[in-house]
């Protein structure tokens, strides 16, 4: 099983992997006018709720309901299901509440995968969103970069990607805190990558185990 958000909601993707034998659940959004406006127009209110779930955490109530609708043929490759999910936000501390619709398409025919799967899959997909791509769009505002030549939007994500998991590794929450930290002394990313001790030793050893440096 593939989760996609809407970027790689493409023909050209589902194909690939219904080809090599793997099944996708894909965002769909309005980048793809046609097939977003069919699923959101659906008769949701008269198809039953498929998963319930209510959670606190974080200083907010959320609840989470997902519905799902078999399609004899979708305008997509492989594409057996339509699920609709709507979340509820309630912030415990203002009491501000959000509502967000997301629809989405999967390869799975009806009765491969419980609504309690199908949800698992969901928030594993916004999880990784929100610990990654979340940070890439507001701390290092990848939408802004005029980098957009050939394979270099490729190759800056992926120094992106490794930042963030370098952090991440060594126990650092909140990302731009760290960037700000480790920019005030360059030892510091040197040593969260290994290359040298904290007090900025090299940490490369010789054939016999001594330390150079």
């Amino acid at each position: 099983m593939v989760t996609a958000d809407a970027l790689h909601t493409q023909h050209a993707h589902g194909a690939y992997l219904r080809m090599r034998g793997a099944h996708y659940l894909a965002i769909v959004k309005k980048n793809h006018p046609g097939l977003y406006g069919r699923i959101r127009t659906l008769p949701w209110r008269e198809i039953t709720l498929e998963h319930y779930d209510r959670t606190r955490a974080h200083h907010r109530d959320e609840i989470r309901r997902l519905k799902t609708v078999a399609f004899r043929h979708i305008d997509y490759p492989g594409a057996r299901q339509a699920l609709q999910t709507v979340r509820w936000r309630r912030e415990l501390s203002t009491g501000k509440l959000t509502v967000e619709r997301v629809y989405l398409i999967t390869s799975l025919p009806p009765g491969a995968a419980n609504g309690a799967q199908l949800a698992a899959w969901i928030r594993g997909h916004w999880g990784i969103e929100n610990l990654l791509h979340y940070v890439r769009d507001r701390t290092y505002r990848e939408d802004d970069s005029k980098v957009r030549t050939g394979q270099l939007p490729r190759t800056m994500a992926s120094l992106r990607n490794l930042a963030i998991s370098v952090h991440r590794q060594n126990g650092e929450k909140n990302i731009a805190a760290a960037l700000r930290r480790t920019a005030r002394d360059y030892r510091r990313p040197l040593a969260a990558l290994g290359l040298t001790d904290k007090t900025g030793q090299d940490s490369i050893c010789n054939d016999r185990g001594s330390k150079i440096g």
